[in-house]
């Protein structure tokens, strides 16, 4: 019976082909503007490591003075050097790691490249296992590289294409500034959007292509980014680092934690507290006793990761489209009003109010299927569009399967709700007045 209905439809479109033409550009333009809003939400708000974000945390403490203090504030953003390296020395998660960003000059031994600066990432041992990076070749550094102050290195697969033509480079050498690290692994591609661990930085601009341990990095004095906020104007007179020493009042480095089950979650969050405690009895730290522990969507959430103007785009994407259907209901209802005698007289031969509304529905969902293949065509060219823009957002913005997938759902289901009202009028029509007009 559904083919029988899909027949007469498309018979009908080609009876009133202006009126057909201008429902499916209706739900064309309104799925192209809707789908492209809605992928480049989709892809900036989504979970960056589904499998594991629910046992990564990042945890917050409040170290400042009580300097501009204001009851609720919440906590700082990042953890000073001397607190980081207290909770990794003490490891009371299945995992743990210290980080902060930064930029090298890299001097290649190739012949025909020339020195550049790429991006960088000091951090310890647990990086690579507790954020589950792919490796091509080789591996991560150890505990002992950490605490050795290792010149080692790990590399991404676009830095070991560029250096070495994507041969497995672990054992040669990397000049790094003026220091020399042995590769000891290659990452494989690897692109968390956004990326989580470190949001004081590019959310989704370039990731990095060297990976060295914290200890190494600070020894060899690598320059770093990132957000730093200082609460002490002498904060570098008294440490031979300056702000990035052991005990300056500063915060500047990321930390995350592994843990495995909400028993573990739940103690974590007591040892913050009792840390921040201690901290308060010694004198460093002077605030009340203010700590989170986020996991990653919690995370990304408490950051606004997502564009205030990106929601701003899809709700008005989503706003276009529900005016798109209320044209393509009037449309819809003009068109079976016009077609009332013959449906007068099907059902003056017997078809029921229940054939003439599951007529119309197929009808009216053919005319979304239409306008979702073509609103995809439009949702390519907008996603294209948006790919153009100065943001660091821009080169995620694809369609992948599921939201191709959602394209075609979201058009043929939009099109039923628009039809089920011209569907109910066009079941009411009264056989006997339609056949006594002709």
């Amino acid at each position: 019976m559904f083919g029988y209905y899909f027949n007469l439809a498309l018979r009908s479109f080609r009876r009133n082909r202006v009126l057909t033409a201008l429902m499916v550009l209706a739900i064309a333009l309104g799925i192209g503007a809707s789908m492209t809003t809605l992928t480049v939400f989709y892809v900036l708000a989504g979970d960056p490591i589904p499998h594991k974000s629910d046992v990564l945390f990042y945890p917050r403490m409040d170290p400042r003075s009580m300097s501009g203090y204001e009851p609720g504030e919440d906590p700082e953003q990042q953890m000073s050097r001397y607190d980081a390296e207290a909770l990794l020395r003490e490891k009371r998660g299945d995992r743990q790691a210290v980080m902060t960003g930064g930029s090298v000059a890299v001097v290649p031994a190739r012949e025909g490249l020339d020195p550049f600066n790429t991006g960088a990432r000091y951090t310890s041992a647990d990086f690579f296992a507790m954020f589950d990076v792919p490796f091509l070749y080789g591996r991560g550094w150890t505990a002992e590289d950490d605490r050795g102050r290792a010149r080692v290195a790990v590399i991404s697969r676009a830095l070991n294409d560029r250096l070495f033509e994507g041969a497995n480079s672990v054992g040669r050498t990397l000049r790094v500034e003026q220091a020399e690290l042995r590769i000891i692994g290659v990452i494989d591609t690897w692109r968390p959007t956004p990326r989580f661990y470190d949001v004081t930085n590019q959310r989704y601009g370039a990731y990095e292509d060297v990976f060295v341990p914290f200890w190494t990095a600070r020894e060899l004095e690598f320059g770093t980014e990132g957000n730093m906020n200082c609460w002490d104007d002498d904060s570098g007179s008294t440490d031979p680092e300056g702000s990035y020493g052991l005990n300056a009042p500063c915060t500047w480095l990321q930390y995350w934690v592994e843990l495995g089950t909400p028993e573990k979650v739940a103690a974590y969050r007591e040892y913050l507290r009792n840390y921040s405690e201690q901290q308060r009895a010694a004198g460093r730290f002077e605030r009340p006793t203010n700590v989170r522990l986020h996991s990653v969507m919690e995370w990304l959430d408490d950051q606004r990761v997502v564009p205030r103007d990106v929601r701003l785009q899809m709700y008005l994407a989503f706003g276009f489209l529900l005016v798109c259907l209320v044209n393509t209901v009037g449309l819809l209802l003009a068109k079976f009003m016009r077609r009332g005698s013959e449906i007068g007289v099907r059902r003056a031969l017997g078809a029921s109010r229940r054939a003439i509304f599951a007529q119309a529905l197929v009808e009216a969902g053919t005319v979304g299927l239409a306008g979702g293949v073509l609103g995809l065509g439009l949702a390519m060219l907008g996603l294209w569009a948006v790919r153009q823009q100065p943001t660091d957002y821009a080169q995620f913005a694809h369609l992948d399967p599921a939201m191709l997938a959602t394209t075609i759902v979201l058009a043929i289901v939009a099109s039923l709700l628009a039809g089920l009202l011209p569907a109910w009028r066009a079941c009411q029509v009264a056989p006997a007045i339609q056949l006594k007009s002709q």
